[in-house]
């Protein structure tokens, strides 16, 4: 059997050949007036697809905690001897939470006050006695370089004075961090440290949390970010009432991505007051949106002396869209965003028979 073998060249030229006779499959005359036609055409049409479309709607777990809350420390060591609340008491702002003993912090802060009244006597003695001298200097009883030496004395117990005060108001507020009040009004979360127990300085003993709003921590992979923004609503799904509806929350914070791979980042969710509890367990849903290239059936494609167009069908009337061809994919030819919509719908058959304006009835 003899076989026959087609150039490269040839094969190319072909296809285009052939793709070309479909744009020119309902073209008109070149240069031919377009006249609508009074009857209706009986034509079919195709929806134009593309846009945006969301994908399955993803979870991420966390738990339910409050907007405002704290790790409260002392700011001062000593051993812990009062505790006046209990793990899960409602307090107020500026409450007496606890208590620790420290055998020197009275002592600091009545040694500087003793100190203080020692330097404002010398201080006031000095004063009289820089007076005294003035009016003796006057009188030529003293010389200027004594009166220059008292005045330098006076100054210098001024300073003093002065310094011995700042020493006061730092013991006094060194005695007061020996009491640990609450900086909001709460709930306290956790109690870290037992009665009598020594505490460091700066080592976590009451976690306070506010009631008044709640929010949720989700970590999600970095290509998710793109598909979240700030003031997004978003469905909270509890954990242990799976068939309840949704809480609707509301995205506050977005992390930036980062350059490690496979690392999560954090996203931070606002709940409604009043809704779910915190420490709940809870899903939320993030929804992928991607955009898809928008496409029209091939066979709706029209190559006139115009450029090249489609048949638009709206209210009854078809008129021509013109569009910039990207490429031709199957059956389908993607075309760049213009005044084509998805959703619209195009003619792809009954081309022929039609012009602008034209009348048209959907079969």
């Amino acid at each position: 059997m003899t076989q026959f073998r087609i150039p490269f060249r040839n094969l190319v030229a072909l296809v285009l050949l052939l793709v070309g006779g479909l744009f020119l499959s309902g073209c008109d005359a070149a240069g031919a007036p377009e006249t609508p036609s009074e009857q209706a055409v009986s034509v079919r049409v195709s929806g134009v697809t593309g846009g945006q479309a969301q994908e399955i709607t993803l979870r991420f777990s966390g738990i339910v905690r409050s907007t405002q809350r704290a790790t409260l420390t002392f700011q001062v060591g000593g051993a812990l001897k009062e505790r006046a609340v209990e793990l899960g008491e409602k307090v107020a702002a500026g409450d007496v939470l606890a208590r620790v003993y420290n055998p020197a912090l009275e002592p600091a802060r009545d040694s500087a006050g003793a100190r203080l009244d020692e330097l404002n006597t010398q201080y006031d003695q000095a004063k009289r006695e820089w007076e005294r001298s003035t009016r003796l200097r006057k009188s030529g009883v003293i010389s200027e370089q004594n009166l220059e030496q008292i005045a330098a004395s006076r100054d210098a117990l001024k300073a003093s004075v002065a310094t011995a005060r700042a020493e006061l108001v730092e013991a006094s507020q060194m005695l007061q961090e020996s009491l640990l009040r609450a900086p909001f009004a709460g709930r306290v979360e956790a109690l870290l440290v037992e009665k009598d127990e020594f505490v460091a300085a700066g080592q976590p003993v009451i976690r306070l949390s506010s009631t008044k709003g709640k929010e949720v921590e989700i970590r999600v992979p970095a290509y998710l970010l793109a598909h979240v923004s700030v003031g997004q609503e978003v469905p909270v799904w509890s954990v242990q009432n799976r068939n309840d509806a949704p809480v609707i929350g509301s995205v506050v914070e977005i992390a930036q991505a980062g350059a490690i791979r496979g690392e999560l980042h954090s996203i931070l969710v606002s709940l409604p007051v009043k809704t779910l509890e915190p420490g709940e367990p809870v899903e939320v849903g993030i929804t992928p949106i991607h955009q898809s290239a928008i496409t029209v059936p091939l066979l709706s494609v029209v190559r006139n002396a115009g450029g090249i167009t489609v048949f638009r069908v709206r209210n009854g009337v078809a008129r021509r869209v013109p569009i910039d061809v990207e490429r031709v994919v199957g059956e389908r030819v993607v075309v760049r965003a213009g005044e084509l919509k998805p959703g619209d719908q195009v003619v792809y058959a009954g081309i022929t028979r039609l012009v602008d304006g034209d009348a048209v009835e959907v079969r």
